[in-house]
C-alpha cells in the first residue's frame, strides 16, 4: 500500500516473479512476439490474470511518440456546439471512425483568438496524433499552426484557397442553386435570402450558389446576412427582411436553425407559410422535421462527413497520401411542407 492510501499498480516485475520467468519474457508475450515456450506463455498469462496487470498505454504511447488520440476542432461559439445537430452528427461519426480504430476522440472548442492560441499550444505538446478540424475561417490563425506543426489534418469543408489541407465536404454552391430553382419553380417572385457565415466556405458558396440561381432576377437589398447558423439569427434578420420589403413571397435560409427561425417571425407578423411565403433551408437537420410546416431543404451527410473525415486523418498516420482536391460527398432536395 503506497502512503498515499492508493492500491499500487502491478508491473510487469511482478508478473515475472508470479510466474517464474524474465522480464524479458513476460515483455515479449505480451508484445505478441514469437520465440516463447507454450508453458511460459501460459504461466505469464496466469500471473497476468492473478496480480492484475494492466498494460501502461501511456508509457508506451510515449515510447512509440503516439498518443493514440485525435483532436475534433470546432471553429463555433461553445454554444453552438451544442445546440448545432449538424456538428453533432459529424462528431459522432468521425468517433464512430476513430474508436472503432482504437483511438479516442478528444473534443476542442474555439470560441475566440485566445482559444486559438491555448488549441495550438496543445497541439504542440503531442497529445493528439492529428485533427477533424470543422467550421474554419478565413484567416484562420489555426489552420496555420497545423501547417507549421505538419500535424495530419483533415477539414469538414472547403479549405481557403491559400491552404493546402486535406478535406471532405459537399457542393455547397450547386445545393444552394438547386434549393433556390426549386423556389423559383414554386412560383415565387421576390425571393429573398438569410445569409449565414460569409467568412466560411459553406457561407459564402450559399450566397453564391443563390446568386447563380437568380441570375438576372438577383437583388442584393433582399439579402441578410448574419455570422452565426442560429435559430436567432434567423428570426431577426427575417424581420429586417420584411422591413426592408414587404412583399418577399420566398426565402432561401441558410441553415434549418436560420429557417426556423424565420418562420416564428413570418408567424408573428401574420404570413403565412407556404401560402403567402415559400421558405428553404438547408441541412436537413432534426430543426426540419420539429418546424410547422416541416422544411423544404437540403440533406448534407453531416455523419458521413465526420466519418470520412476520421478515415483521412487515420490514412495519414499510417503514412498514406491523402486525396489530391478534396473528396465531395452528395446532396439532394428533400421536398416537405414549407414550399
Amino acid at each position: 500500500m503506497s502512503t498515499t492510501g492508493r492500491p499500487r499498480r502491478a508491473t510487469i516485475r511482478d508478473v515475472a516473479l508470479e510466474a517464474g520467468v524474465s522480464r524479458g519474457t513476460v515483455s515479449r508475450v505480451l508484445n505478441g512476439e514469437p520465440y516463447v515456450s507454450a508453458q511460459a506463455r501460459e504461466a505469464i498469462e496466469a500471473a497476468v490474470a492473478k496480480v492484475g496487470y494492466v498494460p501502461n498505454t501511456a508509457a508506451r504511447n510515449l515510447a512509440l511518440q503516439r498518443a493514440q488520440a485525435v483532436g475534433f476542432i470546432v471553429h463555433e461559439p461553445h454554444e453552438l456546439f451544442l445546440e448545432d445537430p449538424n456538428i453533432g452528427a459529424i462528431l459522432l461519426g468521425a468517433n464512430r471512425v476513430l474508436s472503432g480504430a482504437d483511438h479516442q476522440m478528444v473534443s476542442l472548442v474555439i470560441d475566440s483568438e485566445r482559444d486559438s492560441s491555448r488549441v495550438a499550444r496543445y497541439l504542440s505538446g503531442g497529445f493528439v496524433d492529428g485533427a477533424v478540424v470543422v467550421s474554419a475561417r478565413q484567416n484562420d490563425s489555426l489552420l496555420g499552426a497545423i501547417g507549421r506543426l505538419s500535424i495530419p489534418a483533415t477539414l469538414v469543408g472547403r479549405p481557403p484557397a491559400d491552404v493546402q489541407v486535406p478535406w471532405v465536404g459537399i457542393d455547397n454552391r450547386g445545393a444552394a442553386a438547386a434549393i433556390t430553382e426549386h423556389l423559383v419553380g414554386t412560383g415565387r417572385r421576390r425571393i429573398g435570402m438569410i445569409a449565414v457565415a460569409l467568412d466560411r466556405d459553406s457561407g459564402a458558396d450559399r450566397l453564391a450558389g443563390f446568386r447563380d440561381a437568380l441570375g438576372d432576377r438577383f437583388d442584393e437589398r433582399l439579402v441578410v446576412d448574419r455570422p452565426l447558423y442560429e435559430y436567432t439569427a434567423g428570426r431577426t434578420a427575417m424581420e429586417e427582411l420584411l422591413d426592408r420589403d414587404p412583399d418577399v413571397d420566398g426565402v432561401f435560409a441558410a441553415s434549418d436553425a436560420v429557417a426556423a427561425g424565420a418562420l416564428d417571425a413570418l408567424r408573428a407578423r401574420g404570413r403565412r407559410v407556404p401560402e403567402d411565403v415559400g421558405v428553404v433551408g438547408f441541412d436537413d437537420s432534426s430543426w426540419a422535421r420539429r418546424t410547422h410546416p416541416q422544411l423544404t431543404t437540403v440533406h448534407q451527410p453531416a455523419r458521413l462527413l465526420g466519418e470520412r473525415a476520421a478515415e483521412s486523418v487515420l490514412a495519414q498516420l499510417r503514412g498514406e497520401a491523402p486525396e489530391p482536391g478534396g473528396t465531395l460527398l452528395e446532396t439532394h432536395v428533400v421536398l416537405r411542407g414549407s414550399a
